[in-house]
């Protein structure tokens, strides 16, 4: 059964999240505040945190960054937050995935599902298992790159974004291919996604993220890897 730790202080909210959760055969925990969340996440070992950034004693960015000092698990954001630095220090804390209140349950429950499969180890082929670059290298079956000698942490996000991307070198992997593998959507105003994650990629792997040699836009299409 899949684990999921609700953090949120609305407990109608949190009611609705509950029911329709176990009605899909979901395990579910839930927390009131950040506190308690940090110490059911240790006890519980969930398998994917819904995570309200506007907590009674904390702020989300703070939980995020507290579970990432251990912990690789997919992080979703459910805020009423809608500024664009909110969106981008929560990504940058270690999120996986930020959903602006209100949403619909239909679209939550399908972020969901993409979440748990990005957490599902997929074989690979012995010849993608190792990626190297000029300037980095990655290890799939690992999931470790390294880059000048030290190691790289990207969220599980990233890592299943640049997964898609280096084992199809060369070949255009479209934003409706990525965006349907990667969070469970195709709508193409989810785009914005697609920016801000390859913007992280490419800050960490890149020698100079602004002019990229290895991940690579085609204006309105999607995303190449080039070794």
């Amino acid at each position: 059964m899949t684990r999921v730790l609700v953090v949120e202080d609305d407990p109608q909210l949190v009611r609705a999240l509950v029911i329709n959760m176990q009605a899909r055969q979901y395990g579910v925990d839930a927390a009131p505040d950040g506190a308690t969340a940090l110490r059911l996440a240790a006890a519980r070992q969930p398998d994917v945190v819904m995570l309200d950034l506007g907590l009674p004693d904390m702020d989300g960015v703070d939980v995020i960054k507290a579970l990432r000092g251990w912990t690789r698990v997919p992080i979703l954001v459910l805020s009423a937050r809608q500024a664009s630095d909110e969106k981008v220090a929560a990504l940058d804390a270690g999120a996986d995935d930020y959903i602006t209140k209100p949403f619909s349950m239909d679209e939550l429950l399908a972020r969901l599902r993409a979440a748990v499969r990005r957490t599902e180890d997929a074989p690979l082929a012995p010849e993608t298992t190792r990626v190297e670059t000029a300037d980095f290298t990655i290890d799939l079956l690992a999931k470790k790159a390294v880059r000048a000698g030290h190691d790289v942490r990207l969220t599980p996000t990233e890592w299943h974004l640049l997964e898609i991307l280096v084992t199809n070198p060369g070949r255009l992997v479209t934003q409706k291919h990525l965006l349907r593998e990667v969070w469970g959507v195709t709508q193409s105003n989810k785009t914005n996604y697609l920016r801000v994650y390859m913007a992280q990629l490419r800050r960490k792997l890149e020698a100079d993220p602004s002019h990229p040699r290895y991940l690579i836009t085609e204006p309105g299409m999607g995303y190449r890897f080039e070794g």
